[in-house]
């Protein structure tokens, strides 16, 4: 009765018997973002041999958490405002994707100043997802950004994951790791939606002066170049620096700032980050505003209970923790460069804030490695002492020391670091020219 084009359903309805050809076999293949998704610390480190010495405790400097040895307790009126937050039973469904209004708001009234006018805060998890959508609102695919090298990894992981070109502009460790602005301002072309500013750094623990920023933003300003402000590190720096928000230097680029509790608080694993926006002159405008909310629905926004408690944590958090973190960053660090820069071969330059500290390897002085990556791979056989290669960060011949360490652990791994050091050094050799001379 139909011409055979048609069946009757179970529930009486018509549909179509011809069907498109179905598989022959299962191909499940993980898509091109899976693919070209690549952390380069990972790919580094996991490719790395690395066999501690036995008779040698392990004493790891690479990983960026300040809460490994249990040293850097968070402040107790941050654990009394999570419990409160849970407590309170009032924080236990869905949030706002971007976040409560009255958690946004005590973010706005803790960072806002007449100098910073802010025009929204999204709340994230973590700083992570708020560097991933503050790249996902300004670039398409095939655009470019501007990143610093060295700079953190993740920037270029989500980056290409996205279909999105990484150019590198230099940082000089000459000039404390000051940007080559000649360089930056080279890289940008007419595809350039983004320049992304770490400041303080990682992995550097440098800190750029008003002058300096000043400068970046005038390049922006030139290129109508909007900035991802990486400031997780922000107010994390050492006595007699100074660290101003770019936001409150700035006239009329506008930016993105990027931070969250991991650092300054102690409590990375709390995934709390946000953007905040400083958009003086409309030029992000509504649409734009849009499009991070409608990111932020992609996961339904940050853990409601750390929302619940943020208002406390940013009021009641007392000035001596923050003070007694940098201080005790400050000695660790001057320890690890007073220890490391008397030893032959090593460059290690004084971090002004953050938690890392950068040293450079005379690698014609150490002829028995191929690198900084089979450098800091022997000094893990041989020492138990584990440095986060630079070519991590795409900057080889520097390795990266975490300061956050207790400070006897610090001082016994720039011991091993010397002797390993002692062991494998060798002068240079006069060339020809010299023995002619």
């Amino acid at each position: 009765m139909n011409n055979g084009l048609h069946r009757l359903s179970g529930n009486g309805s018509l549909y179509p018997t011809k069907v498109k050809s179905r598989r022959l076999r299962w191909d499940v293949k993980p898509s091109e973002m899976a693919n070209n998704t690549l952390n380069p610390i990972r790919a580094i480190v996991d490719g790395m041999k690395l066999t501690p010495n036995p008779d040698k405790p392990m004493i790891a400097l690479s990983i960026g958490d300040p809460t490994v040895f249990g040293n850097l307790p968070t402040d107790d009126t941050v654990i009394q405002a999570m419990k409160d937050a849970i407590d309170s039973q009032k924080y236990n469904g869905y949030a706002p994707s971007i976040g409560y209004l009255k958690s946004r708001q005590a973010l706005a009234n803790f960072y806002s100043s007449p100098e910073a006018p802010l025009t929204d805060v999204i709340l994230t998890s973590g700083c992570s997802q708020a560097i991933d959508l503050a790249i996902s609102v300004l670039c398409n695919p095939g655009d470019n950004i501007l990143v610093p090298c060295p700079g953190f990894s993740l920037y270029k992981t989500l980056a290409v994951s996205m279909g999105i070109e990484v150019k590198l502009y230099n940082l000089l460790p000459e000039k404390s790791w000051e940007a080559d602005l000649k360089h930056l301002e080279s890289l940008i072309d007419e595809r350039t939606s983004c320049l992304i500013v770490t400041n303080p750094s990682n992995p550097c623990g440098s800190v750029f002066t008003k002058e300096h920023i000043q400068k970046i933003l005038k390049v922006a300003s030139r290129h109508c170049v909007p900035i991802l402000a990486d400031e997780i590190y922000g107010n994390m720096v050492f006595p007699g620096c100074s660290c101003p928000s770019l936001a409150s230097l700035s006239s009329d680029v506008p930016i993105l700032s990027c931070g969250g509790l991991a650092k300054r608080w102690l409590v990375p694993g709390w995934r709390m980050g946000w953007i905040l926006i400083h958009d003086r002159n409309n030029v992000f405008g509504p649409a734009l505003h849009q499009g991070l909310v409608k990111l932020s629905q992609r996961i339904l926004g940050a853990c409601s209970i750390i929302q619940g408690a943020l208002e406390s944590i940013l009021n009641n958090t007392p000035q001596s923790f923050y003070n007694n973190t940098i201080g005790f960053l400050k000695s660790n660090s001057e320890i690890c460069f007073n220890e490391l820069s008397t030893v032959p071969g090593l460059n290690p330059i004084m971090p002004s804030g953050a938690m890392y500290l950068m040293v450079g390897i005379e690698m014609d002085h150490f002829p028995d490695f191929k690198g900084d990556v089979d450098f800091t791979e022997h000094l893990v056989t041989e020492q138990s002492v584990f440095c986060l290669p630079a070519s991590a960060f795409e900057y080889p011949n520097f390795f990266r020391i975490v300061v956050t360490v207790p400070e006897e652990l610090m001082v016994e791994a720039c011991g091993r670091i010397r002797e390993f050091c002692q062991r494998h050094y060798r002068p240079s050799s006069c060339n020809s020219n010299d023995l002619d001379q």
